[in-house]
């Protein structure tokens, strides 16, 4: 079976073009954030790869590209830039531990709390105790990562 790798996606006319360079035009968008893009029964049927490329029966190929497929690339491209791997790493060790030790021990692994804005208070409230531990660490010359 051919892979939606092997198809080929146009943005300027949003469209795949398959290994015999039909196309596979915009059919509709799922309410999973899917777009379906789907190739034409009649020009399928006399493809000579028609076995290699679908088992449907009728005739037609389906591919489906998420809505942020595009944003998820460029995020992909960007992190495996030079110098990119060490940002990670700081991150890692700075925003990423601070999130774990508010939801271990300041209890944001689950709310019970209803609305946005109860949930920022309690964040905005949670965020300052921490910040006042990391002050009193650093007045109390604690070293710490």
């Amino acid at each position: 079976m051919l892979s939606p790798k092997e198809f080929v996606y146009d943005e300027y006319y949003d469209v795949y073009l398959c290994p015999e360079n039909h196309p596979l035009s915009y059919s509709t968008t799922t309410r999973d954030g899917y777009r379906e893009y789907k190739s034409n029964p009649a020009v399928c049927q006399s493809c000579p790869l028609l076995s290699v490329c679908t088992q449907s029966k009728t005739h037609q190929k389906v591919i489906t590209r998420h809505l942020w497929k595009d944003d998820l690339e460029a995020c992909e491209d960007i992190r495996h830039q030079r110098g990119m791997k060490e940002r990670y790493q700081k991150r890692k060790e700075t925003i990423e531990r601070l999130f774990g030790t508010a939801k271990e021990y300041h209890n944001l692994r689950y709310t019970r709390l209803k609305g946005k804005s109860k949930m920022e208070a309690t964040l905005g409230l949670t965020l300052a105790c921490l910040n006042m531990k990391k002050y009193s660490k650093i007045m109390a010359g604690i070293v710490f990562l």
